[in-house]
């Protein structure tokens, strides 16, 4: 077989070209480190080493997008700083706080790649990694919405496994997934009225979300397809 002529695209393309790739590359990463937690030794400092690098990530998505840049520096910095500490601190205070930041810039990254995948009429490779990673953005801010109202309002969720103890991370996440998706498993339950003001707000954003943003994509590459087809006729 004759290769000559074919070439992989650099990393360093790669990263210029497709850095929405990279954070949703990260996020996945960091769902299976989730699934190893216990086992692995510092999994916790891991964690929250990786979350550091996620939220980087998403600050230089940001960068790229329309968000003015107060923004970025007025949420990065202190997101860096909080997310370091509570890798080695239970403390519900610097919880709390490290939440609500980390909440918000998730949600600023999110609408700036939704921003950025609505600027136009054409769907490129990097749009449709932006797609993949805004959705995960999304559900970890709202996890982190539901770990704040755990702990400012305790009792706040139920599970199927020792129903009265808070919930892990790992489970708000999954609630906050199946939420976003539509899906809702119920074996994480919203209980207290905040609680479920939270989910059905994520229940309005998932809708909301394939039905302007993922739908849209959709139309524009059939119709893309389309015109190609009708050029080559």
């Amino acid at each position: 077989m004759n290769n000559e002529g074919i070439s992989l695209p650099h990393p360093r393309s790669l990263l210029r070209y497709h850095p929405s790739a990279f954070l949703l590359a990260a996020q996945l990463l960091s769902l299976l480190l989730y699934a190893f937690n216990d086992v692995i030794p510092g999994g916790n400092a891991l964690l929250g080493a990786l979350g550091v690098l996620v939220l980087m990530l998403a600050v230089w998505v940001i960068s790229r997008g329309a968000v003015a840049r107060w923004v970025l520096w007025a949420l990065a910095v202190p997101a860096f700083a909080l997310s370091s500490l509570t890798a080695f601190s239970d403390d519900p205070r610097l919880i709390v706080w490290s939440a609500l930041v980390d909440a918000t810039l998730y949600f600023c990254a999110a609408g700036s790649l939704i921003a950025y995948m609505m600027e136009d009429h054409r769907v490129t490779t990097d749009e449709l990694f932006a797609a993949g990673a805004t959705f995960t953005l999304i559900a970890w801010g709202f996890a982190y919405l539901y770990l704040v109202c755990q702990i400012g309002w305790p009792g706040s969720f139920v599970g199927a496994t020792q129903p009265e103890a808070p919930r892990s991370f790992l489970e708000l996440l999954f609630l906050s997934f199946t939420t976003l998706s539509s899906t809702g498993l119920g074996d994480v339950l919203p209980i207290s009225p905040m609680a479920r003001v939270l989910v059905m707000l994520e229940q309005f954003a998932g809708i909301a979300y394939i039905a302007v943003v993922v739908s849209r994509l959709i139309g524009m590459t059939i119709v893309h397809h389309r015109q190609a087809g009708a050029g080559d006729k």
